[in-house]
Formats: C-alpha cells, sequence, structure tokens
C-alpha cells in the first residue's frame, strides 16, 4: 500500500476527502444550478463503484482520515449503500459521512448506517414550504424534513443541518432556523453564499455575510465564541448559544477564509482530483486509472494535485475567476 501523508507546499496536512458520487440532484437550488438543470455528465465517464473505491483507497494510504461523500445528491445515486459499505472494509477504515438535500433520506438513514456511514449533514434553507418552492423549484419540504428526524432515529449523529441564508427571500428566517435547530438537538451552521452557481450570477454586493447573521441571531440568543484550539481544521466558527452546551456555527468561507488551516481534497464524479473548492484546474485520476496505473502512480497524481494548491481561494482578490464547474460537478 502507498503511505502519506498528503502535504501541501504550505504544511497544510491533508486529512479529509470529500468524493462526488454523482452530479445530479433530485432540487434546483437557485444558489446552485438553474431550475433547467445542466448537461449531466457522460454516464461512462463516471467513476463506477470498484474504481471510486481504488482511488479511495489510494487516499486512504495516503493518510485520509474521514471520506464525505456529496453530489450533486447523493442518495441519487442507486448503488451508494454498497460504496458506503466498501469505504468502510478499507483499512485503516476512514470515517464515513455524508452531505445531503434529505430527500429520499427517511428511506436509506438506517440501511446506510447499517452499512458505515456514521452522520450527515443536511442542507435545510428554510421551514416555510412556500420558500422551499421558490428556492429548491420543488416542493420536497416535508421530505426533506422526514429524512432529518430519519437520521436522527438511526444515529446518524450529530445531524449537521448546513443553510445558505439569501437576501430577500429566507433572510427573515436566521432565528426561527436556530430555534429549530435547538430545539431538535440538530447542529445548525449558516454558510455564506459562493461563488458556484452554474448560472455565474452570484453578485456579493447580495451575499448575506457572516457578521449579519451573528447580528440578527443576537437579538434574540446570546452567543459566546468556543474557544479558537477547539476549532482545529473545522470551516465553521462555532459559538455557544445562551451559555452551551448547544452551539451554532457560521461558515464564513468568503469574508473570514480559513484556507490556513484546509485539509480538504476532492475527487469529482468523473475521476478529477480538485486541490480546492475554487480551482480553476484539475488532475485526472480516471484515465490512467483506467489505462492499468498501479497504486503509486496514482498516488503520486494525488501528491501533485495537493503540491500545486495555492495558499488561498482567491475570492477576494483582483481578477478572481469562478470555477468553469459548478457545485453539482466539484462536490461541496
Amino acid at each position: 500500500m502507498v503511505s502519506g501523508p498528503l502535504v501541501d507546499s504550505y504544511g497544510r496536512v491533508h486529512k479529509d476527502l470529500r468524493v462526488s458520487v454523482t452530479d445530479r440532484c433530485s432540487l434546483r437550488c437557485t444558489y446552485c444550478m438553474p431550475e433547467q438543470g445542466v448537461p449531466w455528465l457522460p454516464r461512462d465517464t463516471m467513476l463506477s463503484t470498484p474504481e471510486l473505491l481504488r482511488l479511495a483507497g489510494v487516499a486512504v494510504g495516503l493518510g485520509i482520515e474521514e471520506v464525505r461523500l456529496t453530489g450533486g445528491e447523493p442518495l441519487l445515486r442507486r448503488d451508494l449503500v454498497d460504496v458506503v459499505a466498501g469505504l468502510a472494509a478499507l483499512d485503516p477504515a476512514p470515517e464515513i459521512s455524508m452531505t445531503t438535500n434529505g430527500v429520499g433520506l427517511a428511506k436509506n438513514a438506517q440501511a446506510l448506517k447499517d452499512a458505515g456511514l456514521t452522520r450527515v449533514n443536511v442542507s435545510l434553507d428554510t421551514l416555510r414550504r412556500e420558500t422551499f418552492i421558490e428556492l429548491a423549484k420543488r416542493d420536497r419540504l416535508k421530505d426533506t424534513l422526514e429524512g432529518i428526524e430519519a437520521a436522527a432515529s438511526a444515529g446518524l449523529t450529530p445531524v449537521k443541518i448546513n443553510t445558505v441564508l439569501m437576501r430577500g427571500v429566507n433572510d427573515v428566517e436566521a432565528v426561527d432556523l436556530l430555534r429549530f435547530a435547538l430545539a431538535h438537538g440538530y447542529q445548525l451552521r449558516f454558510i455564506e453564499q459562493m461563488p458556484l452557481d452554474a448560472q455565474h450570477q452570484w453578485d456579493r454586493s447580495q451575499m448575506i455575510v457572516g457578521e449579519e447573521i451573528l447580528s440578527w441571531l443576537r437579538t434574540e440568543f446570546d452567543l459566546e465564541p468556543e474557544p479558537q484550539e477547539s476549532r482545529g481544521n473545522a470551516p465553521a466558527e462555532r459559538f455557544y448559544v445562551d451559555g452551551g452546551p448547544q452551539t451554532v456555527g457560521v461558515i464564513a468561507s468568503v469574508t473570514m477564509p480559513f484556507c490556513g488551516s484546509c485539509d480538504r481534497v476532492r475527487l469529482t464524479a468523473d475521476g478529477m482530483v480538485r486541490n480546492c473548492l475554487f480551482a480553476t484546474g484539475e488532475t485526472d485520476l480516471r484515465t490512467p486509472l483506467r489505462d492499468g496505473a498501479d497504486d503509486e502512480a496514482l498516488a503520486d497524481l494525488f501528491r501533485a494535485s495537493i503540491g500545486a494548491k495555492l495558499p488561498g481561494h482567491g475570492i477576494n482578490e483582483p481578477g478572481f475567476l469562478q470555477p468553469p464547474r459548478p457545485m453539482s460537478r466539484i462536490g461541496g
């Protein structure tokens, strides 16, 4: 087996692999893709389950300790339970988590838990049916809420809720969403909207920033920052709510980037390695994999990608270019 660790030229050790298992999605959230969707990747370019597991195994040999399954919407992959079971069988076995919109989770939560999934992050931007339809272009709020409940019942905990607030759409719900999370024992994290939409219509002037969110929450709650050392490589800055122990997090990727402690690397559904969510280039693993490359050669490609990682995402620099591939292709 190849051995790690995956260290870039700035000394960051990479232990977290985000794996996009599909580019398809059951919703059309406006900050991700247009209502009519995007052209899907050709089927023959998608990694098969044996291919995905082999690349994940190489990454684990390089020191990866957590594998996060993403999409698109990972629950749309028909053999997702087999993917999870295969990851759980790796030696050493990584922690396996998943980011999902929750639609379909109620039917699959227990099977995924039994296969080795440890926890989930569920996207939930509103508690109002009409607003959900406006944002996601689908009437699936009930399914999402049922999926969150099923995840908690199956023991996929802590259940984390990811929320993107959009000005004039759901920005009045910050307090209500936190009350909901506190009442059910979920961990809520607000995420600044990032330039990853397929339409390339992201407008920084309309973005709701982390400080705004905190100011709204402080109208109803007492928020005390957790000690900085407890954050580690986590993207969220967390705050004790009304003295704790429950917390709320803010991921201010744009206004307060945490690139200096980033330990994440991404594998797309079609077998490309991305060393940053906002990278404009990728390293092709699918072609050499299918051409018979051994594990050491594939490991070298992982290392080369990480070795070329920039110190930051560059959103706040003049001339920033949005990645040509949208979030549904990259895996958020």
